[in-house]
């Protein structure tokens, strides 16, 4: 009885919806005639998913943010371990201060975290390219060069407070008397921490990396208000997201190809994380 809550929640939020998006992804608009008043829909059977694998931008952006969660990925998991064990070995007071502190950021709405590291950037009135500038280096945060990594600035800002949080929570589980055995047979905190420590937080940290992937590969707010900064080199198909949203509310409202590409979308992100969690998962 206590798990109906969350099973309903998901029928109703994931189940329903997706089975939705199957629906609506088999008709498409056509007009009669000489196209000359209100299309209807009409069953399509797998047009749109014919369509849908032929279409390059689509594809495009899913490389594109795959190759970048390869990188970016393993940093935020990096700096939040860290994080998380730098915390364990502090003093009680200075643990709760730091949680805090680094969980601001996290706590911040997308938009406004996004929008203020937009300024920040910013060539024209951020203060950091005229920061660079004190040491004679031109840094332009928006060109091709430097925006993966601008991005990747962002989010590690955001997302590393709350995989620290997760981390941090797997590590006050540990069985102290096993700690305890370890410092008296010698071992330092370093040795303690790569011996002990990341082995048993393992779960924990597979199960947060696979959460921060499949947040790439759904990554919307941040390009697109990046976009409005800097047209040139973040296109109205940069992610796949962007995308679905650009067919569903700026291109004649195709919704029936944009539940194709939803659907797309939601098959990749399923088989990915089967993968990786089944390959990190194998026995040796």
């Amino acid at each position: 009885m206590f798990g109906v809550p969350f099973f309903v929640g998901f029928l109703f939020i994931f189940i329903i919806p997706l089975i939705y998006a199957v629906y609506e992804s088999l008709f498409r608009k056509q007009s009669s005639g000489l196209g000359i008043g209100e299309p209807t829909l009409h069953f399509s059977g797998l047009e749109q998913y014919v369509r849908a694998f032929q279409d390059h931008d689509f594809w495009m952006g899913m490389i594109r943010v795959g190759i970048a969660s390869v990188i970016i990925v393993p940093i935020i998991m990096g700096f939040a371990l860290a994080e998380a064990l730098l915390i364990d070995t502090a003093k009680a007071r200075a643990k709760k201060t730091f949680r805090f502190l680094l969980l601001i950021p996290y706590m911040v709405p997308t938009i406004v975290s996004t929008l203020m590291w937009v300024y920040l950037y910013s060539p024209d009135i951020g203060p950091l390219r005229k920061f660079f500038l004190l040491f004679g280096a031109d840094v332009n945060f928006f060109s091709s060069q430097m925006l993966w990594v601008s991005m990747a600035n962002l989010l590690l800002w955001t997302q590393v407070g709350f995989n620290m949080l997760i981390l941090y929570g797997s590590l006050t589980a540990l069985d102290p008397s096993l700690l305890e055995a370890a410092r008296i047979d010698g071992a330092n905190e370093f040795r303690i921490a790569w011996s002990i420590k990341i082995p048993q937080v393992k779960g924990t940290l597979l199960l947060t990396g696979l959460l921060s992937f499949i947040g790439m590969l759904q990554l919307f707010d941040q390009p697109l208000l990046f976009r409005s900064a800097s047209p040139q080199t973040v296109t109205a198909n940069f992610t796949p997201i962007m995308t679905i949203y650009n067919y569903t509310f700026t291109a004649g409202g195709d919704y029936n190809y944009a539940a194709a590409l939803s659907v797309i979308l939601a098959i990749v992100i399923g088989i990915l994380s089967a993968l990786i969690y089944g390959f990190t998962n194998r026995k040796k």
